[in-house]
């Protein structure tokens, strides 16, 4: 028996978002829930974007923030502690419905505690499945009653598993056009129109910048001593990473590159190629259809236990390798990608020149994109939160909680 605390006035909808991306996710849900729910409360752990929404935050987000095997293990008590108090909370609240936004790692034990309990749960972002143990999949179902997935092979992976997972569409896909306007990004950020642009992206969090910071710079120089026109543009996701870019930039030859507080996506869409780091930003790089190099490093101690455990399933690492591959576009990887020991300066810098050369490679590569953004709305009208919000007030509707006003 589901121990939902059911009201049609004002249900208490608890979700848990455990990073930057998971936040913006958070607060597009919060929205399209409100339009079926006007009167609902929203708690659990958001960042800045949900509690502009109104959302109850009980924990800072950035508690969570933690990746990779021994990064997650020198903070594990902590977590753990975090993890305990929160379902405490959880269970004393009684919400109508628990949601947890990626992050797996935490919120997926969050889940499963509730659901044994006999709470109502979904888990909005599906873990990589496809890349990490398929049978992970039925032990997700064990977690959520619902998994909502931005990516259109997934499903398919949980019902072979007998898991109830539903496609609702990318986000990133309703955010950007599918023909962009180069010119007007450039204008924006003061960058010429006759010149190459390529964007370096190494990272959003401290702990990658220390990590492969210094690569992907050494990198970019390379690429600015073969190629002196070119323009270098590197977005800084917040202060910290701002303050170690800079650092690192001191004493770049020629032109010295632009430095922003943020602006990802318009430094990608001025740009004619990225350099970047594995991870949400090469899907960003796709749908902005910028050919791109991708690099990554994990520590050491992360990469030996994955390789010790045979964890990893795929020979390809970035998602627009893995899309192109679900999605029928052959085995050869779309855009060339060095990780861990192959993920060094002249090995980027030599991609990176190689692509800037060849603009036949780049027109293809551009059309593949155009393809796999198609393939991301999935054929869906609306927003990628409109569907994700219409998944979860089925699951409400069947516990008993219909929505107070109809769905837009």
């Amino acid at each position: 028996m589901q121990q939902t605390m059911l009201s049609s006035d004002a249900p208490l909808i608890a979700l848990i978002a455990g990073e930057d991306s998971g936040d913006q996710l958070g607060a597009d849900l919060i929205d399209a829930l409100r339009e079926r729910y006007p009167l609902a409360r929203f708690v659990g752990i958001g960042g800045p974007r949900m509690l502009a929404r109104g959302f109850e935050s009980w924990y800072d987000i950035r508690e969570l923030s933690v990746m990779g095997f021994a990064e997650v293990v020198k903070h594990l008590p902590r977590l753990l502690r975090l993890r305990r108090e929160l379902l405490a909370r959880l269970v004393a609240a009684k919400p109508s419905i628990t949601i947890g936004i990626d992050a797996p790692d935490f919120t997926l034990g969050v889940e499963r505690k509730l659901k044994q309990a006999g709470f109502l749960t979904a888990h909005y972002v599906s873990p990589s499945v496809w890349a990490w143990r398929e049978k992970r999949a039925a032990k997700i179902g064990e977690s959520a009653e619902r998994v909502l997935c931005l990516f259109p092979m997934e499903p398919a992976i949980y019902a072979r598993h007998g898991v109830d997972a539903r496609f609702v569409g990318h986000p990133l896909a309703d955010r950007f056009p599918m023909v962009s306007d180069r010119e007007a990004s450039r204008d924006a950020l003061g960058l010429p129109h006759d010149a190459p642009v390529l964007a370096v992206l190494p990272g959003s969090r401290p702990s990658e910048i220390e990590r492969v910071g210094a690569i992907f710079i050494e990198a970019a120089r390379r690429v600015a001593a073969a190629m002196p026109a070119v323009r270098i543009v590197v977005p800084a996701a917040n202060e910290r990473v701002h303050a170690r870019l800079e650092t690192l930039l001191q004493g770049f030859p020629g032109t010295p590159p632009l430095l922003t507080d943020g602006r990802a996506h318009e430094a990608m869409l001025a740009s004619d190629a990225v350099l970047l780091a594995s991870g949400t930003a090469t899907l960003e790089a796709m749908l902005a259809k910028r050919p791109m190099v991708v690099g990554y490093r994990v520590s050491p101690t992360s990469y030996r236990i994955a390789k010790a455990l045979r964890m990893l399933k795929t020979d390809v690492y970035s998602l627009p390798n893995i899309l192109a591959r679900a999605c029928g576009l052959g085995r050869e990887p779309l855009v060339p990608e060095y990780m861990q020991d192959d993920c060094t300066p002249g090995n980027l810098a030599q991609a990176t020149l190689d692509l800037l050369a060849d603009s036949e490679r780049r027109g293809e590569i551009v059309a593949a994109f155009e393809y796999l953004h198609q393939e991301l709305r999935g054929g869906l009208d609306g927003r990628a939160a409109d569907h994700a919000a219409e998944a979860i007030a089925e699951l409400l509707a069947r516990a008993g909680l219909p929505a107070s006003a109809p769905a837009h």
